[in-house]
């Protein structure tokens, strides 16, 4: 650092303000470029150990999540929190456990050693689960699930708002006859089976429609169940004139029911997805149009409340899904 002020013609203290970005100091841009120049002339780097002994905490945060290296959509969850981080000179310290629950405790006491800023604790998909008690006393959020017990942050979608959204667009385009195929039972208590079921009834009882059972099917979120119960709901004496799949891979199944019925979306009938699954959905002939969960957005939201040393008060922040517009929807058949 001495090196660095001596190139820059500048203090060593000025040095240590400007590489710490320390707030309320008072040096001008010209200065601030004079540092940064010297530093990367020398090839100056500080000492990241001497830091945390200095301060008590690293530079990092720790990210822990169950299939972060399986799951398609954890890459842009890791991108939101790696971008918030990094815009306070953060780095992101990832681990998947795979589910293991002996590694999921040998990498939290690692992470607690190296005097992480905060733990941001991750499910791969929405459900309340069971957190580490060493996360009692750090800074912690749970990220795209809640915690059960109700004591640390939670940031997850508002899945009753996605699925009143959904059925609203069907609503929306004229249909009254709008079919469910969720993602799992209600008695799952899985909150986006539960919360998107809840959506799709309010839209409906807003609209002054009666929720039909018939029209409504609980699979268990794959392909397999989005065929089988759109070839059920097509055949029947009650055909939907919209469905409303609520996961992309459901959906998928009902693209190729339809097909297999020689009918045609979205003239026979109309479909709406949910996740907005990158690898799915811009694929399908025509676009799905479906909700997207707003994984980057939250992977922000759960490091900021880390940064703003947020209490362990429990809340539980709803990001909203937003709407991904393409060609499966359009108004049904017997409208002009």
């Amino acid at each position: 650092m001495h090196d660095v002020a001596a190139a820059a013609g500048v203090s060593q203290a000025t040095v240590s303000l400007v590489l710490n970005s320390a707030s309320g100091s008072r040096f001008s841009e010209e200065t601030r470029k004079k540092v940064q120049d010297a530093v990367t002339r020398l090839g100056y780097r500080t000492n990241a150990h001497a830091k945390t002994l200095r301060e008590g905490v690293a530079g990092m945060i720790g990210f822990i999540g169950d299939t972060v290296a399986t799951t398609p959509f954890a890459g842009a969850i890791i991108e939101g929190a790696q971008q918030r981080a990094w815009e306070d000179g953060l780095l992101l310290l990832t681990v998947n456990t795979g589910g293991d629950k002996e590694l999921e405790a040998a990498s939290l006491e690692t992470m607690l050693s190296y005097k992480v800023a905060g733990v941001v604790y991750a499910g791969m998909y929405h459900r309340r689960l069971d957190v580490p008690e060493v996360l009692a006393g750090v800074r912690s959020v749970v990220l795209n699930s809640q915690d059960r017990a109700g004591r640390i942050a939670s940031v997850a979608p508002d899945e009753a708002k996605g699925g009143y959204s959904a059925t609203r667009r069907l609503l929306d385009a004229g249909h009254s006859r709008i079919a469910l195929i969720n993602i799992e039972s209600l008695e799952s208590e899985l909150p986006a089976a539960v919360g998107r079921y809840d959506g799709y009834r309010t839209a409906l009882e807003e609209a002054g429609l009666e929720l039909d059972p018939d029209l409504v099917r609980f699979g268990s979120g794959g392909e397999e169940d989005g065929y089988k119960y759109t070839m059920e709901l097509m055949t029947s004496g009650n055909v939907p004139t919209a469905i409303f799949c609520a996961n992309d891979r459901g959906a998928w199944g009902a693209y190729q029911a339809v097909s297999d019925l020689r009918l045609s979306i979205p003239e026979d009938v109309s479909i709406v997805g949910f996740d907005n699954q990158a690898t799915l959905a811009p694929f399908l002939r025509p676009g799905l149009t479906t909700f997207e969960l707003p994984f980057v957005a939250m992977g922000r939201r759960a490091v900021e409340l880390i940064l703003q040393d947020a209490e362990p008060d429990g809340r539980v922040e709803l990001m909203e899904c937003p709407l991904i517009e393409r060609n499966s929807v359009t108004h049904p058949k017997e409208m002009p």
